[in-house]
C-alpha cells in the first residue's frame, strides 16, 4: 500500500480514516488484506517475525532485514469496519500481532505475532504523515506509538514495542510497501 493509498483510508491527515468514502474504501479492501512490509526509518531495516526465538519471545517483531525477502517480513493488514483498526497478521506464523502488555521487563509492551485470533491486544491505527510520506502506529490496547528500539542490545535490539506517548521522531516512523505489486 503506497503513501497515496494510505492517505485516502486516512483522509490524509494524522488521524485515522472516519469519512463514510473512506470506510467503504477500507471495506472494500478488508475482503481482501493487504500485504504489506513495514521499513523502520530510524534504522533502514524491514521489520520480520522472530519463529525461532525462545518463549516468551517467541514471534517478536524487529527491524532487523535488509530486504523484505519473503514471509518472515511479510503480514496482511486486515480493516475492521466495526472499531475502524486495523490487525496485522504475520505470514510467517499465521498469527496476528499483539501487545504485551502484562509482561514485565524487557517484554512489556513487545509486538509478537503469537495470537489466533483479533482482540483489543490485536488493534492498531494506522497514521499516515504526508508532508513526511511516514507512517506510525498506535496500539488501540494501551494508546501508544510502535517504537523500534535501536538501543537495546542482545536479541531484542531493533525490537518493536509500543511504548511511545507521542510521535517525537524517527523511532516511531515507518515505511510501509504493498507486496502485491
Amino acid at each position: 500500500m503506497n503513501g497515496t493509498e494510505l492517505a485516502r483510508l486516512t483522509d490524509g491527515t494524522a488521524t485515522p480514516a472516519a469519512s463514510a468514502e473512506a470506510r467503504a474504501q477500507a471495506k472494500a479492501k478488508a475482503e481482501e488484506p493487504e500485504v504489506i512490509a513495514i521499513q523502520s526509518v530510524r534504522n533502514g531495516k524491514f521489520v520480520a517475525t522472530e519463529l525461532n526465538y525462545a518463549a516468551p519471545n517467541t514471534g517478536a517483531l524487529r527491524a532487523r532485514s535488509a530486504l523484505p525477502s519473503g514471509s518472515w517480513e511479510s503480514y496482511d493488514l486486515e480493516w475492521d469496519e466495526v472499531t475502524e483498526t486495523f490487525a496485522l497478521k504475520s505470514l510467517a506464523n499465521k498469527r496476528y500481532v499483539a501487545v504485551e502488555k502484562n509482561t514485565t521487563g524487557a517484554g512489556q509492551n513487545l509486538l509478537r505475532a503469537r495470537s489466533t485470533a483479533v482482540g483489543s491486544w490485536e488493534r492498531f491505527a494506522l497514521y499516515y504523515n504526508e508532508e513526511l510520506d511516514r507512517y506510525a502506529i498506535q496500539s488501540m490496547l494501551n494508546g501508544l506509538f510502535v517504537t523500534m528500539e535501536n538501543n537495546y542490545t542482545g536479541s531484542l535490539q531493533y525490537a518493536l514495542r509500543a511504548r511511545s506517548a507521542d510521535i517525537s521522531g524517527s523511532w516511531e516512523q515507518f515505511d510501509i510497501y504493498d507486496m502485491a505489486s
